[in-house]
């Protein structure tokens, strides 16, 4: 569908698709990468008080003051080198307007990555170079050298779940030492070490990271970025251009309560990363090849059938897997860390499904 009042630019782009947010049916849902946990009880505790009340009549604190405090003092950075905004993908879209429009000069990403970088590419008219992933999904880091408007990728990496060391972080830093090199760490909490012991060295580092997984707050919208004082002032300026005030009040409290709560983080994600392990596992067992993951995620190819019929046949037991039909991606699954309890009902699904396939059931 277009319309004649639309602008060429906007019949143009390919808006992003996220994954399906089913309604209604009962679904095991394991395709958009969420927490399987409830949040932080500290975080939820804000909401029962009765103050809140009161601050919601009142424009939020625009500079969002103690959350930053606590995002810093998690860091060991000072405030001024933290902005927050409503989800990553917010402070992405800022990130992009503000560090890669460069005529001339191609941003560089992964050719299978998160695939919101290219329609903010579109969206804002920045050039592209995708150097192509490894057979493996594994990233070369000597393929982000020469002339560029900047690089981002996420570490670990989406959908593959690989993650580069924090020293190959470093080579690309210096590879590129006048432009900008964002560090998307939305799964960094299952396993991997942060870039962000880098950022004082490095004055092109910019790291960013949400609440939406390791913290269980996909539905708060909360992300953050972290850098030297001069890239989050750059931040800043864009963010004032167009919204004054983008986190409310409610986001501000919770998502401070919930960073503060350590713990919770750390019971949490060692949960997840336990759960992964055997259910790569026991994917291995069942002939998938599974990509080696930091993320609370695994990227798997099943070899008894093909993902595609995989994809619909554990739809219709009522589990959700995530399905990708492009090149390179079309023999694999997507497939969220769930509960243990969640995981083994997937698994007696594909055991199932594959027994049927192999009965000729199934083509």
């Amino acid at each position: 569908m277009s319309s004649i009042f639309w602008s060429p630019d906007l019949a143009r782009l390919e808006p992003y698709v996220p994954g399906e947010q089913p309604r209604g049916r009962t679904l095991i849902k394991l395709n958009t990468n969420e927490n399987p946990y409830a949040p932080s009880a500290r975080a939820l505790e804000v909401l029962a008080d009765p103050q809140l009340a009161d601050a919601l009549r009142r424009y939020p604190d625009p500079e969002s003051t103690d959350l930053c405090a606590v995002i810093a003092e998690q860091f060991d950075l000072a405030p001024e080198q933290v902005f927050v905004g409503n989800g990553s993908d917010e402070v992405l879209a800022h990130c992009f307007y503000s560090f890669f429009r460069r005529d001339g000069e191609p941003l560089l990403f992964p050719d299978i990555t998160y695939s919101f970088y290219p329609v903010y590419c579109q969206l804002y008219g920045i050039e592209s170079r995708t150097p192509a992933l490894g057979d493996d999904f594994a990233i070369d880091v000597s393929d982000y050298c020469g002339p560029a408007a900047g690089v981002i990728l996420p570490n670990p990496n989406a959908p593959s779940g690989r993650y580069l060391e924090v020293a190959e972080i470093e080579t690309l830093l210096r590879q590129q030492p006048e432009r900008v090199v964002a560090i998307d760490e939305a799964y960094i909490d299952f396993g991997g070490d942060s870039a962000v012991s880098l950022i004082e060295r490095y004055p092109n580092l910019l790291v960013i990271r949400t609440l939406s997984k390791s913290h269980a707050l996909a539905g708060l919208r909360l992300g953050y970025a972290l850098g030297q004082a001069h890239l989050i002032e750059g931040l800043n300026r864009t963010k004032n251009s167009f919204n004054s005030y983008p986190i409310d009040s409610v986001a501000q409290r919770v998502g401070a309560a919930a960073i503060g709560d350590r713990a919770w983080l750390a019971e949490t994600s060692a949960k997840v990363i336990a759960t992964r392990a055997r259910t790569a596992a026991e994917l291995a067992a069942l002939d998938f090849d599974v990509v080696p993951s930091k993320a609370n995620f695994l990227l798997a190819r099943p070899n008894a059938i093909g993902a595609e019929a995989l994809y619909l046949a554990l739809r219709e037991r009522g589990i959700l897997v995530r399905y990708f039909n492009k090149p390179r991606l079309g023999d694999y699954l997507r497939i969220s860390i769930g509960t243990d309890a969640e995981m083994e009902q997937l698994l007696a699904a594909c055991r199932e499904i594959q027994m049927a396939a192999d009965a000729s059931q199934i083509r």
